[in-house]
């Protein structure tokens, strides 16, 4: 970084705290103000007094409030910033507006399937109606992997997705219907060109009920099995693998093939943040997610606990009240599910991101809304539920981030972005993952983890735009068979994790 760079970012004029482009020593004069403490880089110092009780504004949002007098130059975090209630003005549709097409024509190279959707990978899938049947499930996949994929170098993989749940809970409900809306949304993925489904024979989430539940028939690229009827542990591996044998020539000859970027649909996910996220990764992937959503496609913003404080942004956009509400439903619904757990939405973000800055959930969730764009709202679903609108829309999940990517790729995401701060070496099957960084010292150090360095936008310069458009043309890369830095090393095979809900029993 040059000497002759600022030593700190204001984002907005009405802020009453600059962000620390780097370590920042005790006794600095930043725009006629001398620091009182030592700053790391991406924390706050306090640019005027702020009285406790006053709201700490960045963004020209409330990332807090005053727990003691703080002083010009001090150093604002969690030893002086607190979390309260304030009203939040959800504006139905006020910002909501038409979204210009772009009239070029933006292509990528994808699997048509019979079904009208497009793939970015050509994987077979092996799903598991209970935990009972992971084991047998893997030793399916390693058997085939062993010995057969070598002659059908049109398939991506074999990939074993097996779970922790399916039994000891109860036949209806919230976490019974989430269990099946991520199945069904695995089973008809189009990055699976075909699926075996194994399930151990007596557990509550019976293969049949699924089956007639979403109306999916058994044929030769989809079929089900489970190991009582099949003789125990070896017989099934054995008949698992003489049927995907039988799937991988069919599955061999899918090719890619021109196709819109309209056929994109782009899961949103962050994790590892730091103070630089806000500044740098989101808003350059919000811009990407502009350009597909104006070619067609749709993105897919998640992590409700991670937007919380932020939503009124959201709302704002919708295009129609009853989106907006929906949203806010799902906030109160959280409120509810967190206190009756004995927990709060009001709570701070992880270690790691206290770490790299971020002091409260409102400063994470300003930050992390930003990957959604600026494009209207035009939906808000369910966990897995499938997506079926085209453009900026939102997907109920907790903000584990392989629970919520789990989600989204059983609403139909056939690719994600991940931005990271501290550095996640996450990765996803059936859908490629792409990793964002941050800042330039974390892509350096992980250099063969991340897949974009968003970093420039504070060390080079880059606008959020010129990010945003090389994202843009990366996924499009990535889309058409390019792999990503996690598919490199392997990542996905267990990074399939169903969001559950409600009682063990």
């Amino acid at each position: 970084m040059t000497t002759d760079k600022p030593l700190t970012i204001r984002l907005n004029a009405a802020d009453n705290v600059v962000v620390a482009r780097t370590d920042v020593l005790a006794g600095t004069e930043v725009d006629g103000i001398v620091c009182m403490d030592t700053i790391p880089a991406g924390h706050k110092i306090a640019m005027v007094s702020i009285a406790m009780g006053t709201a700490v504004r960045k963004y020209n949002q409330i990332i807090g409030f005053a727990s003691v007098d703080i002083q010009p130059g001090a150093h604002v975090h969690v030893h002086n910033v607190e979390m309260r209630d304030f009203e939040r003005d959800y504006a139905y549709c006020e910002e909501a507006c038409p979204t210009d097409d772009l009239a070029e024509s933006v292509t990528f190279e994808g699997y048509k399937r019979g079904s009208g959707r497009v793939g970015t990978r050509n994987y077979i899938g092996i799903l598991t109606s209970v935990n009972c049947s992971a084991t047998v499930a893997r030793y399916i996949a390693d058997a085939v992997k062993q010995d057969d994929l070598a002659d059908y170098p049109n398939v991506d993989g074999v990939v074993a997705m097996v779970h922790g749940t399916g039994c000891g809970m109860a036949d209806t409900g919230e976490g019974y219907a989430n269990l099946q809306r991520t199945l069904w949304g695995y089973a008809r993925h189009p990055n699976f060109a075909g699926i075996i489904m194994v399930g151990l024979g007596c557990e509550v989430n019976q293969i049949d009920f699924l089956l007639e539940a979403y109306g999916i028939e058994r044929g030769p690229l989809f079929r089900t099995m489970t190991i009582q009827e099949s003789g125990g542990t070896r017989r099934s591996v054995e008949r698992g693998a003489a049927l995907i044998r039988e799937m991988l020539p069919e599955a061999n000859k899918a090719r890619r093939e021109t196709v819109p970027a309209s056929h994109l649909t782009l899961a949103l996910q962050c994790g590892g943040s730091d103070a630089y996220s806000g500044i740098t990764a989101n808003p350059s992937l919000g811009a990407a997610v502009d350009l597909l959503v104006r070619h067609g496609g749709t993105g897919i913003l998640s992590e409700t606990p991670e937007i919380y404080g932020a939503e009124h942004l959201l709302t704002r956009r919708a295009v129609s009240r009853d989106v907006g509400e929906k949203l806010i439903e799902r906030i109160r619904w959280w409120e509810a599910y967190t206190a009756r757990n004995g927990g709060e939405m009001n709570n701070n973000p992880s270690p790691g991101n206290k770490d790299g800055g971020l002091t409260t959930i409102l400063e994470k969730s300003l930050g992390a809304a930003a990957k959604g764009g600026t494009t209207n709202l035009c939906g808000v679903y369910q966990y897995a539920e499938p997506i079926t609108e085209k453009g900026f829309v939102f997907m109920d999940s907790p903000g584990y981030d392989p629970c919520s990517i789990t989600g989204q790729v059983a609403s139909g995401a056939n690719i994600v972005c991940f931005t990271t701060g501290r550095g996640s070496v996450y990765g996803c099957k059936p859908s490629p993952s792409l990793k964002l960084a941050t800042n330039t010292a974390m892509f350096e150090r992980m250099d063969e983890d991340m897949d974009i360095n968003c970093g420039t936008v504070v060390d080079a310069g880059e606008t959020i735009e010129d990010a945003g458009a090389r994202i843009f043309e990366r996924l499009l890369e990535v889309a058409s068979g390019d792999q990503t830095k996690s598919e490199r090393f392997g990542f996905g095979d267990d990074e399939f994790v169903p969001w559950q809900i409600g009682a063990v029993m």
